[in-house]
């Protein structure tokens, strides 16, 4: 968990029982009385901020991509290359998780921004450097530092809820914290094809590139600065009684290791962890060939390729809204997870059918479904996560989902883009379809052991209003209960 100062105690040495939440604001000097539930005015702020990094570095990830016969033809490379690009982000977050998420709870969330958005800038200036076609080892080396920062973000955003929002708006937090990296993915489908045209005269291809580099390096540059002036590392006081316990229960969570071997042997987890790398890393394998199948389908529509694209991620981000809202008013974690899982399903399956027909508006339409469900998803996961793990730490919960998510999408990415060479978009389709079956399948058998929603009840009906427990250990009835 994020370091914390100390929690107020009583003068026999216990620590203090929170109060209800409070509307007014607390003065600096509240440090011998009881502690404060309450939340912070910048944490809008501090979730605007995060979601704008993290879109800058989605944009990087797919800005290949999206168009990625006019990156071969410019490079002179191959489409598994180009590809490689793409999955690089891939593959640097399986090794780098453990040693980031142990930065983040060793230092806490104002390192890892700190450092996420400086490597997503320095990648983005890089990348400037290798506007030639003999360069392309260089903007490979960009993508690789920008895939590094990657690993400073993805896992955050439940844990930047958790730490700033109360239990009635953290899965909307979660959401709109997700919702940034999906207007990166959305703006990466849309800008590169409109910037970088299918044109052949190498030397008009790379000032139309550098165009796109330069305005992605100062989108960098400039977060950064706002990150190292604006961002801070959690807020004066606790804003939810689930977030107070965990400080409270620091030290049961600080041996790192012990941390990880108790989510492996979570049932509910592991089962989560498999459905989660199974949808998203579909989901990753068809933003990454999405041109291709295009392309394959329709000659001469990159445009439209990049447009589907923005279809797919702005219906996911109408639908990870929705998801959020909807768990913060009802707590159906599995019940949500189960239907918006199952759609997904059904959205891929009717993608596949009639990605061939001949009719782009048709597939606009029915990408837009796919998309509302299956990128719709992505909070729901890391969520569902934490109310199964609670009170391990978020970022831990959150990394392995994503580790696991790395991992299918690699093995999607590569898989599919050799049945689309060897036997077209169908089959390659179809290969997603029958794991997206497998992932909700496995989904329905996941018990709803909500650990976080206990403890904020738990809390709720045992922490008096008026006068603070002085003789009662707080984690007792939490160890209980867990």
């Amino acid at each position: 968990m994020v370091s914390v100062t100390s929690v107020p105690t009583t003068a026999e040495g216990q620590p203090q029982q929170p109060e209800r939440e409070s509307t007014t604001d607390a003065d600096d000097s509240a440090t011998g009385g009881p502690v404060k539930i309450k939340v912070s005015r910048l944490r809008w702020v501090i979730v605007l901020l995060f979601s704008s990094y993290s879109l800058c570095n989605a944009f990087q990830w797919i800005q290949y991509g999206a168009v990625s016969n006019v990156f071969t033809h410019f490079y002179g490379v191959s489409s598994f290359s180009i590809d490689c690009l793409s999955m690089s982000f891939m593959v640097t977050y399986i090794p780098l998780l453990f040693p980031v998420a142990y930065l983040l709870e060793k230092y806490g969330l104002r390192t890892v921004a700190l450092s996420g958005s400086f490597l997503n800038c320095l990648g983005a200036w890089v990348k400037v450097g290798s506007l030639k076609p003999n360069l392309f080892a260089i903007t490979a080396l960009g993508q690789f530092i920008c895939a590094t920062a990657q690993v400073f973000i993805l896992g955050m955003p439940s844990h930047l809820a958790a730490v700033w929002f109360s239990e009635r708006e953290v899965s909307t937090a979660c959401s709109l914290a997700v919702f940034g990296n999906q207007v990166g993915i959305a703006l990466g489908f849309l800008v590169p094809p409109i910037l970088v045209p299918n044109i052949q005269d190498r030397e008009e291809l790379a000032y139309h590139i550098s165009i796109m580099f330069y305005m992605t390096g100062a989108v960098a540059s400039f977060l950064f600065i706002l990150v190292i002036f604006i961002f801070r590392e959690k807020p004066k006081y606790p804003p939810s009684h689930a977030q107070y316990l965990s400080y409270t229960m620091e030290a049961r969570k600080a041996a790192y290791f012990e941390s990880i071997g108790r989510l492996m042997k979570n049932l509910n987890f592991v089962l989560l962890l498999i459905s989660y790398g199974l949808n998203v890393g579909a989901f990753y394998a068809l933003s990454t060939l999405l041109n291709r199948m295009v392309v394959f389908n329709y000659p001469g529509e990159e445009v439209n390729a990049g447009r589907i694209g923005l279809t797919i991620i702005i219906t996911g981000m109408v639908g990870a809204m929705i998801s959020g809202i909807w768990l913060d008013k009802t707590k159906t974690y599995k019940q949500t997870t189960v239907v918006v899982y199952s759609m997904a399903l059904v959205g891929m399956v009717v993608f596949t059918v009639t990605l061939g027909l001949g009719h782009l508006w048709v597939v606009f339409l029915t990408a837009g479904m796919l998309g509302f469900f299956m990128t719709g998803y992505l909070p729901l996961g890391f969520e569902f996560a934490v109310e199964l793990t609670y009170p391990e730490s978020e970022g831990m919960s959150s990394g392995l989902l994503n580790v696991s998510a790395q991992i299918f999408g690699i093995i999607f990415t590569i898989s599919q883009g050799q049945l689309i060479e060897h036997f077209g978009t169908l089959a390659g389709n179809v290969f997603l379809c029958a794991f997206l079956a497998l992932g909700t399948l496995i989904t329905m058998f996941i018990k709803a052991d909500l650990r976080r929603q206990n403890a904020n009840a738990l809390t709720n009906n045992k922490i008096p209003d008026e006068q603070p427990c002085q003789d009662k250990d707080p984690n007792q009835s939490l160890d209980e209960h867990f």
